[in-house]
């Protein structure tokens, strides 16, 4: 992993995951996915990290796949995690990306592959591969469909067409639009979710990400087995008496 390709800092509990190619509108190589793809290692790994934050530097969030590097025969995929080391899997904690200018192609299926999603109200969005002959192999054709209505998905791959942030919003695919960069708004939405207890995170994410793949017959079953060690665990019990005792909950991730 190249540090200059991808950058970290720890803000609070909050890992923050900064693609550095500003000069190559963050488009996606191989050393900015193999960087990505160990940042989530290491937000997986660390007990005190509850987050991520995924954004580019230099005002753009990822263009897609860097073209240069593909000619010189790189990929920017990780075997078993995908584009960007993230379309096709995701870490157990919570991500949200930070959008800024665009999120195209591949870079609109890395802010896919995020659990939530704050954007500048400049950005644009789109899965523009038809126009160059390609499909968006990289979870567009899969992901969005679930994420959108299918139609407007299908509209949005067939035409290649960009849109605003304002549409996304619209449409739910973001959570939140703000006025100029998106990192302050995202650093505010992660620490609300920081605060939370870090098992509940990983089951709540869990059972929103899994879900859509269980029958009505197997869904309370497959459900109780995320939920029961939160239920056990020493977090809720100091959850409730923190909230009996008015104070702010010591979590222990246990």
């Amino acid at each position: 992993m190249s540090e200059a390709e991808v950058l970290t800092e720890v803000d609070g509990n909050v890992l923050i995951v900064t693609i550095n190619r500003p000069d190559a509108k963050n488009a996606m190589n191989k050393a900015a996915a193999e960087g990505i793809s160990a940042a989530m290692d290491r937000l997986d790994a660390e007990a005190d990290l509850r987050c991520a934050i995924l954004t580019g530097a230099g005002g753009t969030f990822c263009s897609g796949m860097d073209l240069k590097g593909f000619l010189r025969g790189e990929s920017p995929s990780i075997p078993g995690r995908g584009f960007g080391g993230l379309s096709e899997w995701t870490p157990k904690k919570p991500i949200i990306a930070a959008v800024d200018g665009y999120a195209l192609a591949g870079g609109m299926e890395l802010a896919l592959s995020c659990d939530l999603i704050v954007a500048s109200a400049s950005s644009k969005f789109g899965i523009p591969e038809a126009k160059r002959g390609l499909a968006a192999a990289a979870g567009g054709l899969i992901k969005l469909p679930r994420q959108i209505p299918p139609r407007i998905a299908m509209e949005l791959a067939l035409t290649g067409d960009f849109i605003s942030a304002q549409r996304a919003y619209e449409l739910g695919f973001i959570n939140q639009i703000v006025e100029g960069p998106s990192l302050d708004a995202a650093k505010a939405l992660a620490a609300k979710v920081a605060e939370n207890g870090p098992l509940a995170l990983i089951a709540s994410k869990g059972i929103i990400r899994d879900s859509h793949e269980w029958t009505e017959e197997e869904m309370w079953k497959k459900q109780q087995a995320y939920i029961a060690p939160v239920f056990t665990s020493s977090d809720a019990r100091e959850g409730a008496a923190a909230f009996a005792e008015k104070r702010k909950p010591n979590w222990q991730g246990k």
